[in-house]
């Protein structure tokens, strides 16, 4: 794949509310339509986490760290895709401590660097499922595609992250399919 420093967001769609906007910005780091990486490299895994408020600008960024982003990354982009339908048997794990005061509760990771950085995207995850918001964020379905979208629809039937390109590709092929036979 080739490197790049940002993978621009479709105009179509407004990203993402609130917390849920650091997750989608962390899972749409690679397209992979067009071969594009922007975690490329631990120095650009750092970059991103501070640019999300994650982790501190001085903080160490090991290989073995952008591993375990790429997995996270990943097992989020099929929770996403299993918001769209499709089957999935990943589960999330990470340690974390429940904050609670005078009419706040916040999930932290006691875990501090990149751990506690992804951990804390884990605990963002949590907290949109039990306020009812993770099931609209839903990864594009289109097989070359995954890109991370927040469906507003009122009743959350949206499939692909663009209807003009996903959306008209996806149905262009399986007409063509039909014709076919």
């Amino acid at each position: 794949m080739e490197p790049v420093d940002a993978i621009p967001y479709p105009r179509e769609r407004p990203p993402a509310p609130g917390a849920l906007r650091l997750v989608q910005r962390f899972v749409n780091t690679v397209d992979y339509e067009h071969g594009r990486e922007a975690l490329h490299s631990p120095a650009r895994l750092r970059a991103l986490l501070v640019d999300l408020g994650l982790l501190p600008a001085g903080a160490r960024v090991t290989a073995a760290d952008l591993q375990a982003a790429l997995e996270l990354r990943e097992a989020l982009r099929s929770l996403a895709l299993a918001n769209n339908g499709v089957k999935t048997d990943v589960v999330l794990e990470a340690e974390l401590v429940a904050v609670v005061g005078a009419g706040t509760a916040t999930l932290e990771s006691p875990a501090g660097g990149v751990e506690g950085a992804l951990a804390a995207l884990v605990g963002i995850v949590y907290t949109a499922t039990a306020d009812g918001t993770w099931p609209r964020l839903k990864a594009c379905r289109r097989d070359v595609c995954g890109w991370l979208f927040y469906d507003r629809s009122r009743n959350r039937s949206a499939r692909w992250c663009q209807m003009a390109v996903c959306g008209n590709r996806t149905k262009t092929r399986a007409y063509r399919a039909r014709r076919a036979r």
